[in-house]
C-alpha cells in the first residue's frame, strides 16, 4: 500500500503573515494526518517562518523551485544547499517552470539529482498540454518527460522521488481531467514508464500524485483510484478549509 500524499502548492500568493496565520488554521483543521503525508510549499520568502510555525507538526514543508547549482552568480535564484536542512520537498518540472520560464528536461534532471543528492525529496511534474491532449499524443509526450527526468537516476533513488501527474490544460481552469483519465495515464505513461526503466517491483513503490483544479468536491473521484496516490493541489491549498477537506478524503481511502 502506498501512504497518500498530498501537498499544497501556494504558488505566488501570500505575504509572510499570510502564510503563517494559514499554517496556523490547517494545523488546527488538520488534528490527525498519520495515514496520509501532507506538505505545504510556500513562496521562499516564507519557508523559514513557516518551518518554525510547523514546528511539532506533522505536516512537511517544500518549496516550490530550486536551482541546481550550490553557490554562485546566478542572480534571483536559490539554490539547493540553500533549502537542505529548511525544507523536506522541492517541486521540480512544474508546467509554469517549464512554460513561463522556458525550463528543459535537462534543467529539469539536472535539479532532480541535486536534490536528491542534498537530502530533498522531489515533486517531479509532468503533463501534457491541451494539443497534444486532443492529438492522442499524451502517452507518448508524458512518458518522454518522464524518461528525461530521470536519466542516470538509480532504481535506488526513485522511490524517493513523488511524481505528480498535472496535464497542464486543467491546471488553474477549473476544468479537471477525469478521474478515469487521469488515472489511465498514471498508470500507463507515467508508472508503466517507471517499470519499464526499473521494473515492476520498483514502479509500484513510487507514489503518483494528480494534479489540475483539485478541489474538495471532485478529490473522492481521483483518490479512490488505484494509480493515483495523491493530490498536488494548486487553488484550493490556500483556503486551510478546503486543503483539509482534500486530505481528509484522502484519509477516507
Amino acid at each position: 500500500m502506498r501512504k497518500p500524499f498530498i501537498a499544497g502548492n501556494w504558488k505566488m500568493h501570500n505575504n509572510i503573515a499570510e502564510a503563517v496565520a494559514l499554517v496556523q488554521e490547517l494545523q488546527t483543521a488538520l488534528e490527525e494526518t498519520e495515514s496520509c503525508d501532507v506538505a505545504v510549499c510556500p513562496p521562499f520568502i516564507a519557508l523559514s517562518v513557516v518551518r518554525d510555525s510547523l514546528a511539532g507538526s506533522d505536516i512537511g514543508l517544500g518549496a516550490q523551485n530550486m536551482y541546481w547549482e550550490e553557490q554562485g552568480a546566478f542572480t534571483g535564484e536559490v539554490s539547493v544547499s540553500m533549502l537542505e536542512g529548511l525544507c523536506d520537498y522541492v517541486i521540480i518540472g512544474h508546467s509554469e517552470r517549464r512554460n513561463i520560464f522556458g525550463e528543459s528536461d535537462e534543467w529539469v534532471n539536472k535539479k532532480l539529482h541535486a536534490a536528491l543528492t542534498h537530502n530533498l525529496r522531489p515533486i517531479l511534474c509532468v503533463g501534457e498540454n491541451l494539443q497534444q491532449n486532443q492529438a492522442g499524443e499524451t502517452a507518448e509526450f508524458v512518458g518522454g518527460q518522464v524518461r528525461a527526468a530521470l536519466a542516470g537516476v538509480t532504481a535506488e533513488q526513485v522511490p524517493l522521488i513523488t511524481l505528480a501527474y498535472e496535464p497542464i490544460w486543467a491546471i488553474g481552469t477549473g476544468v479537471p481531467a477525469t478521474g478515469e483519465a487521469a488515472n489511465d495515464t498514471i498508470g500507463g505513461a507515467v508508472r508503466g514508464t517507471l517499470a519499464e526503466l526499473y521494473g515492476d517491483d520498483v514502479a509500484q513503490a513510487v507514489r503518483i500524485q494528480y494534479g489540475g483544479s483539485v478541489k474538495p468536491h471532485n478529490a473522492a473521484e481521483f483518490l479512490s483510484l488505484p494509480e493515483i496516490d495523491g493530490a498536488l493541489v494548486g487553488g484550493a491549498s490556500l483556503h486551510a478549509a478546503d486543503f483539509a477537506a482534500i486530505v481528509q478524503e484522502a484519509i477516507k481511502e
